[in-house]
């Protein structure tokens, strides 16, 4: 909405602000507008934004005798305004015909000049409290008006609107934001300007103080975002992630002022994109799908030395993008997993080769990697025990040989062992998992037994294949992933529990959906659930053909379930059937599979993500497979490619994932999409008569 001949006159700013920062600081220190990252050259400081530091701020007012503090200034009085959405957009119709934009300039001139006159024009009542998180007082439908026809008025008046806002940012801040400051900030925020970076300057100030706002006022901007609609919250996401984009990789070079001297602009930008994040995560469902706060641009950056950064300092000043893993994309995060396990595979063969030498014994090749020796007949007890004997070897390269098969392993021979090893453990003969239908997903049997170490063995070959980079045919419910991170590193303390998270009737839905189909019919019945459905707080489950009860609570073989308490059954039902039922064979799995992945990275990963890691993606494109497919003996013109190519795009979906699942292991695609497959199509000079 800014054409280009505007940067000249937008790129003042920064020479305005800064100039007007000096002379505060040349007054005194420790305003609130303080920059956000220390140790950075003619900027000044910001104190520290963490927790801890505001707690203690709390105590030490708090314990002052009442003498002592200093009375809260009284709420300045809002003027009223009373113009209409229809009205504004009467004078925006008869402006545009006449040419005459007076009228518009004058409401758009008064409204942004500072945070009173935004609450004027956009509060529903202009001297109302509106202290609730639910409501956060702004008249939405007018913002949107306004933000809407703001883009389609003449430049002058878009550069009125710019500096009204600097004005309103550079004001001294001497008490508490207020809760019509926060509306300020909520309505500034969602300004379109934006997204043009020729306003950067401006928007990195109003992102420095919102970000530095105290943590209560972030609870309420949060509750106050997540009413946006969706379009109007994915444009505020999008724009964040662009600022911080562009900031890290500017398309001109003189474009924005050098990074060195304005480093706090991307912390300040993420923690916003962390509130935003924070309120996507209130809704139920998501507004926008938590990829969208991905930003691929970071994929460019030295993720290693992030992670790095993040290992030494943790949530510290030192700020780092790990800090923040919803903004990592899924590829940036397996990045850093595959980096990960690259640096401990070579730890551990050093470490191999070190030892070797030291007892002065010659060194082979063999001891550098995890080799695996099973016969096909008996897969699963000659897997088991080579994962038992070589527990010390776990991270190092994986390589496996089928015992009386001549073969080199170079990728081929370990997927069909993946293939074959899941297919068998996941047979229903086998009795580990029991499989269900409606939801076509594999669960934990819930039959005690007196040894769970196959299941420390799939949750060992999970961890293999996300370590070494494989894709599993493995259908576990979402739910499994939630677990498997709870918590995500392995606790020192051996009696923590583990593998137990609070799972609700969505995630049972997803496990086994004709049960809490009868759950929700239970917490919706409108009649007398004690007289009429007879219940207790007991349930019964099939072992072997022999029927056990079990109470979900002490004495429930007594308690009746009631319209009162049946919110507590449901919950209680769940937690058993996910989680205590089969705590053990779990536990198992969590164990077998963190012995493998045991890496902070891990505290990146959504349960989401990690599904992802193990299966892949579930989404094909045909199109995309035939563009990154490799050719050897033929070239993509030859007629047998053609043909091959018109029936295989032609196949319906299912068809087409059953031919990757021949090909591949798995009709699934991997983190890096086909490029990853290695999908090659060879010649093979044999009698065209086979």
């Amino acid at each position: 909405g800014i054409d280009n001949g505007t940067k000249s006159q937008f790129s003042t700013f920064s020479g305005v602000i800064s100039t007007i920062n000096q002379k505060k600081e040349a007054a005194g220190r420790g305003s609130p507008t303080q920059q956000v990252i220390p140790n950075s050259k003619n900027v000044r400081e910001l104190p520290p934004i963490c927790p801890d530091v505001r707690r203690k701020q709390r105590i030490s007012i708090d314990t002052l005798p009442p003498e002592m503090k200093a009375p809260v200034p009284p709420e300045p009085v809002i003027p009223m305004r009373t113009k209409t959405v229809k009205e504004f957009q009467e004078d925006m119709e008869k402006a545009k015909t006449s040419g005459d934009w007076r009228v518009v300039s004058d409401f758009f001139l008064t409204t942004f000049d500072s945070f009173l006159e935004l609450n004027a024009a956009f509060k529903k009542e202009a001297n109302a409290p509106f202290n609730t998180t639910e409501d956060s007082g702004v008249n939405a439908k007018f913002v949107n008006a306004v933000y809407d026809a703001l883009l389609n008025t003449p430049q002058d008046i878009q550069k009125s609107v710019l500096k009204g806002i600097i004005n309103s940012l550079l004001h001294e801040w001497k008490r508490p934001r207020t809760k019509d400051d926060l509306r300020a900030y909520f309505i500034l925020a969602q300004n379109p300007q934006f997204t043009n970076s020729s306003t950067f300057v401006i928007y990195a100030h109003l992102l420095r103080q919102i970000a530095c706002l105290a943590e209560a006022d972030h609870h309420f901007l949060g509750h106050w975002f997540k009413k946006l609609s969706q379009r109007r919250f994915k444009q505020l996401v999008d724009r964040l992630v662009q600022f911080i984009s562009l900031r890290l990789f500017p398309s001109k070079a003189d474009e924005l002022p050098p990074l060195a001297k304005c480093t706090w602009w991307i912390p300040s930008a993420t923690k916003v994109l962390a509130l935003l994040n924070a309120a996507n995560s209130l809704s139920n469902p998501a507004i926008i799908p938590f990829t969208d706060f991905y930003n691929s641009a970071l994929d460019h950056r030295d993720l290693m030395e992030e992670y790095h950064t993040w290992q030494c300092y943790g949530n510290s000043h030192r700020f780092s993008f790990c800090q923040f893993p919803f903004i990592l994309s899924i590829a940036a995060k397996k990045a850093i997993i595959q980096r990960d396990s690259e640096q401990q595979m070579i730890s551990i063969a050093r470490q191999s080769l070190v030892d070797k030498v030291s007892r002065r014994q010659r060194p082979d090749m063999n001891m550098l990697f995890l080799n695996i020796k099973v016969r096909r007949i008996h897969l699963v007890i000659d897997s088991l025990d080579e994962l038992t004997k070589k527990k010390a070897d776990l991270k190092k390269k994986l390589k496996v040989t089928f015992v009386g098969e001549a073969g080199l392993d170079m990728g081929g021979l370990t997927k069909e062992w993946f293939l074959l090893l899941v297919r068998e453990i996941f047979h229903p003969d086998y009795g580990m998992f029991t499989y269900h239908k409606d939801s076509h997903s594999h669960w934990f049997s819930s039959f005690k037994c007196d040894n769970y170490s196959e299941y420390h063995l799939i949750g060992a070959l999970m961890g293999l294949a996300v370590y070494n980079s494989i894709t599993l045919d493995i259908q576990f419910p979402p739910c499994c992933y939630k677990k498997l991170l709870s918590p995500p590193i392995v606790p020192c303390d051996q009696t923590t529990p583990i593998g137990i998270s609070n799972l609700t009737l969505d995630d049972l839905f997803q496990v086994m959906p004709e049960l809490a189909h009868g759950l929700s019919e239970l917490l919706s019945y409108e009649g007398n659930v004690e007289e009429d459905l007879y219940t207790t707080f007991q349930v019964f489950q099939e072992e072997f053909g022999v029927i056990k009860f079990y109470n979900l609570k002490p004495g429930g073989d007594k308690i009746p379930v009631t319209n009162r308490n049946r919110k507590e059954y449901v919950q209680l039902y769940i937690d058993f059937l996910l989680n205590k039922a089969i705590y053990k064979q779990f536990a198992a799995f969590y164990y077998g599979f963190h012995s493998v992945c045991a890496s902070n990275a891990l505290m990146l990963l959504r349960p989401e993500e990690v599904e992802i890691l193990v299966c892949g993606r579930p989404d094909l494109d045909v199109c995309a497979l035939q563009r990154a497919t490799q050719y050897d003996g033929y070239i993509k013109n030859d007629p047998t490619i053609r043909y091959f190519w018109d029936v295989v795009v032609g196949f319906p979906l299912d068809l087409q994932k059953k031919l990757l699942h021949f090909a591949t292991g798995s009709d699934r695609v991997p983190v890096g999409g086909m490029a990853d497959l290695n999908f090659k199509i060879c010649k093979n000079d044999v009698s065209t008569d086979w």
